[in-house]
Protein backbone atom coordinates (compact mmCIF):
# COMPACT_ATOMS: atom_id res chain seq x y z
CA UNK A 1 0.00 0.00 0.00
CA UNK A 2 2.10 3.02 -1.15
CA UNK A 3 -0.27 5.37 0.05
CA UNK A 4 0.78 4.36 3.47
CA UNK A 5 4.32 5.30 2.45
CA UNK A 6 3.57 8.87 1.21
CA UNK A 7 1.26 9.34 4.38
CA UNK A 8 4.35 7.90 6.39
CA UNK A 9 6.37 10.16 4.77
CA UNK A 10 4.01 13.65 5.08
CA UNK A 11 5.13 13.01 9.03
CA UNK A 12 8.69 12.62 8.78
CA UNK A 13 11.14 15.52 9.41
CA UNK A 14 10.90 18.20 6.25
CA UNK A 15 13.84 17.63 3.79
CA UNK A 16 14.28 18.93 0.13
CA UNK A 17 14.55 15.50 -0.62
CA UNK A 18 11.05 14.78 0.33
CA UNK A 19 9.68 18.33 -0.61
CA UNK A 20 11.31 17.53 -4.65
CA UNK A 21 8.96 14.42 -3.93
CA UNK A 22 5.84 15.34 -3.64
CA UNK A 23 4.83 15.45 -7.33
CA UNK A 24 5.96 11.80 -7.55
CA UNK A 25 3.96 11.39 -4.40
CA UNK A 26 1.06 12.90 -5.76
CA UNK A 27 0.91 10.34 -8.70
CA UNK A 28 1.01 7.59 -6.09
CA UNK A 29 -1.96 8.91 -4.02
CA UNK A 30 -3.70 9.29 -7.36
CA UNK A 31 -2.92 6.02 -9.37
CA UNK A 32 -3.60 4.06 -6.08
CA UNK A 33 -6.84 5.72 -5.84
CA UNK A 34 -6.97 4.17 -1.98
CA UNK A 35 -8.77 7.30 -0.54
CA UNK A 36 -12.04 9.07 -0.80
CA UNK A 37 -12.20 12.07 -2.89
CA UNK A 38 -12.10 14.54 0.04
CA UNK A 39 -9.88 12.83 1.93
CA UNK A 40 -7.40 13.08 -1.81
CA UNK A 41 -8.30 16.09 -2.39
CA UNK A 42 -7.47 17.24 1.26
CA UNK A 43 -4.08 16.01 0.54
CA UNK A 44 -3.12 16.83 -2.70
CA UNK A 45 -3.61 20.54 -1.68
CA UNK A 46 -1.61 20.44 1.37
CA UNK A 47 0.97 18.48 -0.73
CA UNK A 48 0.86 21.54 -3.38
CA UNK A 49 1.25 23.83 -0.16
CA UNK A 50 4.04 22.20 0.98
CA UNK A 51 5.68 22.52 -2.18
CA UNK A 52 5.61 26.63 -2.09
CA UNK A 53 6.41 27.04 1.40
CA UNK A 54 10.14 28.07 2.36
CA UNK A 55 12.04 24.30 3.69
CA UNK A 56 13.30 26.52 6.40
CA UNK A 57 9.61 27.73 7.14
CA UNK A 58 8.14 24.23 7.09
CA UNK A 59 11.08 22.59 8.92
CA UNK A 60 10.17 25.42 11.77
CA UNK A 61 6.53 24.67 11.52
CA UNK A 62 6.84 21.03 11.93
CA UNK A 63 9.05 20.85 15.01
CA UNK A 64 6.58 23.89 16.81
CA UNK A 65 3.78 20.92 16.06
CA UNK A 66 5.37 17.71 16.52
CA UNK A 67 8.87 18.27 18.83
CA UNK A 68 7.85 20.34 22.22
CA UNK A 69 5.30 18.79 24.18
CA UNK A 70 3.64 15.86 24.36
CA UNK A 71 0.35 16.66 23.16
CA UNK A 72 1.09 16.01 19.52
CA UNK A 73 3.77 13.60 19.99
CA UNK A 74 4.79 11.20 16.92
CA UNK A 75 5.19 8.42 19.42
CA UNK A 76 2.00 5.87 19.56
CA UNK A 77 2.38 4.25 23.26
CA UNK A 78 3.45 7.81 24.63
CA UNK A 79 -0.46 8.23 24.56
CA UNK A 80 -1.13 4.99 25.66
CA UNK A 81 0.96 4.28 28.31
CA UNK A 82 3.25 7.76 28.92
CA UNK A 83 6.06 6.91 31.18
CA UNK A 84 4.91 4.02 32.89
CA UNK A 85 6.72 0.97 32.52
CA UNK A 86 4.00 -0.49 30.65
CA UNK A 87 5.13 1.25 27.58
CA UNK A 88 8.78 -0.61 27.61
CA UNK A 89 7.02 -3.39 27.26
CA UNK A 90 4.64 -2.46 24.94
CA UNK A 91 7.68 -1.33 22.48
CA UNK A 92 9.27 -4.91 22.89
CA UNK A 93 6.28 -6.31 21.75
CA UNK A 94 6.05 -4.16 18.80
CA UNK A 95 9.74 -5.06 17.71
CA UNK A 96 8.95 -8.84 18.18
CA UNK A 97 6.15 -8.04 15.76
CA UNK A 98 8.51 -6.22 13.19
CA UNK A 99 11.41 -8.86 13.31
CA UNK A 100 9.05 -11.53 13.13
CA UNK A 101 8.19 -10.30 9.78
CA UNK A 102 11.88 -9.91 8.65
CA UNK A 103 12.36 -6.38 9.70
CA UNK A 104 14.59 -4.68 11.67
CA UNK A 105 15.49 -1.00 12.39
CA UNK A 106 18.88 0.14 10.80
CA UNK A 107 18.15 3.61 12.23
CA UNK A 108 18.00 4.79 16.54
CA UNK A 109 14.59 5.45 16.50
CA UNK A 110 11.65 4.23 18.64
CA UNK A 111 9.75 1.47 17.35
CA UNK A 112 6.58 3.49 18.49
CA UNK A 113 7.09 6.53 15.99
CA UNK A 114 4.55 6.62 13.68
CA UNK A 115 6.47 7.23 10.58
CA UNK A 116 8.18 4.42 11.06
CA UNK A 117 4.98 2.52 11.47
CA UNK A 118 3.46 3.44 9.01
CA UNK A 119 6.53 2.55 6.92
CA UNK A 120 6.27 -0.80 7.84
CA UNK A 121 2.85 -1.57 7.45
CA UNK A 122 2.77 0.07 3.75
CA UNK A 123 5.39 -3.60 3.01
CA UNK A 124 2.76 -5.63 4.98
CA UNK A 125 -0.58 -7.06 2.94
CA UNK A 126 -3.50 -4.60 2.59
CA UNK A 127 -5.45 -6.49 5.09
CA UNK A 128 -3.11 -6.75 7.07
CA UNK A 129 -1.61 -3.41 7.44
CA UNK A 130 -5.31 -2.27 7.32
CA UNK A 131 -6.12 -4.30 10.79
CA UNK A 132 -2.64 -3.42 12.67
CA UNK A 133 -3.89 0.15 11.73
CA UNK A 134 -7.24 0.10 13.22
CA UNK A 135 -6.15 -0.87 16.62
CA UNK A 136 -4.18 2.77 16.72
CA UNK A 137 -6.89 4.57 15.15
CA UNK A 138 -7.99 5.79 18.88
CA UNK A 139 -4.39 7.55 18.98
CA UNK A 140 -4.16 8.62 15.32
CA UNK A 141 -7.99 10.38 15.41
CA UNK A 142 -6.74 12.20 18.63
CA UNK A 143 -4.09 13.57 17.31
CA UNK A 144 -5.93 14.37 13.92
CA UNK A 145 -8.59 15.66 16.40
CA UNK A 146 -5.87 17.95 18.23
CA UNK A 147 -4.59 19.30 15.37
CA UNK A 148 -7.70 20.40 13.60
CA UNK A 149 -7.81 22.74 16.66
CA UNK A 150 -4.81 24.27 16.65
CA UNK A 151 -5.29 24.66 12.37
CA UNK A 152 -2.55 23.11 11.21
CA UNK A 153 -2.99 21.30 7.91
CA UNK A 154 -1.57 17.87 9.61
CA UNK A 155 -4.52 16.75 10.43
CA UNK A 156 -5.43 15.73 6.53
CA UNK A 157 -3.03 13.04 7.01
CA UNK A 158 -4.63 11.50 10.10
CA UNK A 159 -8.25 12.32 8.45
CA UNK A 160 -6.77 10.24 5.63
CA UNK A 161 -5.83 7.33 7.78
CA UNK A 162 -9.20 7.24 9.44
CA UNK A 163 -10.48 7.25 5.60
CA UNK A 164 -9.25 4.38 5.26
CA UNK A 165 -10.02 2.16 8.35
CA UNK A 166 -12.95 4.41 9.60
CA UNK A 167 -12.83 6.22 12.96
CA UNK A 168 -12.67 5.08 16.46
CA UNK A 169 -16.54 4.34 18.09
CA UNK A 170 -15.70 6.98 20.47
CA UNK A 171 -14.80 9.58 17.69
CA UNK A 172 -17.00 12.20 19.36
CA UNK A 173 -15.58 11.95 22.83
CA UNK A 174 -12.23 11.81 21.49
CA UNK A 175 -13.14 15.60 19.38
CA UNK A 176 -14.72 16.87 22.38
CA UNK A 177 -11.57 15.88 24.70
CA UNK A 178 -9.31 17.70 21.84
CA UNK A 179 -11.38 20.67 21.81
CA UNK A 180 -11.57 21.13 25.84
CA UNK A 181 -8.13 20.24 26.58
CA UNK A 182 -5.98 23.36 28.53
CA UNK A 183 -2.00 24.04 27.73
CA UNK A 184 0.02 20.84 26.61
CA UNK A 185 1.56 20.55 30.63
CA UNK A 186 4.93 19.19 28.65
CA UNK A 187 5.04 22.52 27.38
CA UNK A 188 4.48 24.74 30.04
CA UNK A 189 6.93 22.66 32.08
CA UNK A 190 9.41 22.17 30.45
CA UNK A 191 12.31 22.73 32.18
CA UNK A 192 11.51 20.80 34.84
CA UNK A 193 10.49 17.80 32.66
CA UNK A 194 14.05 18.25 30.90
CA UNK A 195 15.91 18.10 34.35
CA UNK A 196 13.68 15.13 35.47
CA UNK A 197 13.93 12.58 32.31
CA UNK A 198 17.63 11.38 32.14
CA UNK A 199 16.73 7.81 31.07
CA UNK A 200 15.31 6.62 27.41
CA UNK A 201 14.47 3.66 26.10
CA UNK A 202 16.37 2.35 23.54
CA UNK A 203 18.23 5.10 22.18
CA UNK A 204 17.73 8.86 21.21
CA UNK A 205 14.89 10.26 19.02
CA UNK A 206 16.06 10.44 15.71
CA UNK A 207 13.92 9.88 12.66
CA UNK A 208 12.74 9.38 9.09
CA UNK A 209 15.17 12.24 7.36
CA UNK A 210 18.87 13.24 7.87
CA UNK A 211 18.05 15.92 10.64
CA UNK A 212 20.57 18.46 11.60
CA UNK A 213 21.51 17.75 15.45
CA UNK A 214 23.84 19.42 17.63
CA UNK A 215 25.70 15.97 17.66
CA UNK A 216 25.62 15.85 13.87
CA UNK A 217 23.32 14.30 11.47
CA UNK A 218 21.32 11.30 11.97
CA UNK A 219 20.25 9.11 9.77
CA UNK A 220 17.02 8.43 7.84
CA UNK A 221 15.07 4.89 8.99
CA UNK A 222 15.70 2.02 7.08
CA UNK A 223 14.35 -1.45 7.62
CA UNK A 224 17.28 -4.06 6.97
CA UNK A 225 16.40 -8.01 7.09
CA UNK A 226 17.96 -9.90 10.14
CA UNK A 227 20.53 -12.44 8.73
CA UNK A 228 19.26 -14.90 6.60
CA UNK A 229 16.14 -13.41 5.99
CA UNK A 230 14.90 -12.42 2.65
CA UNK A 231 15.50 -8.73 2.11
CA UNK A 232 12.55 -6.56 3.44
CA UNK A 233 13.61 -3.12 3.48
CA UNK A 234 12.28 0.29 2.86
CA UNK A 235 11.37 0.70 -1.36
CA UNK A 236 11.29 4.21 -3.31
CA UNK A 237 8.18 4.96 -4.23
Amino acid sequence: MKTLKVLSALLCYPQPEMQAALGEMAEVLVQENLLPEREQQALLAMMNQMRRTDPIEWQERYVRLFDRGRALSLHLFEHIHGESRDRGQAMVDLLKVYHRHGFELNARELPDYIPLFLEYLAQRPAGEALDMLADAMHVMALLGARLTERGSDYHVVFDALAALVGDPADIEEIRRQAATEGPDQAIVNMDKIWEEEVVTFLANREGCGARQTGQGTTQPVRWMPPPGSTPQTARPL
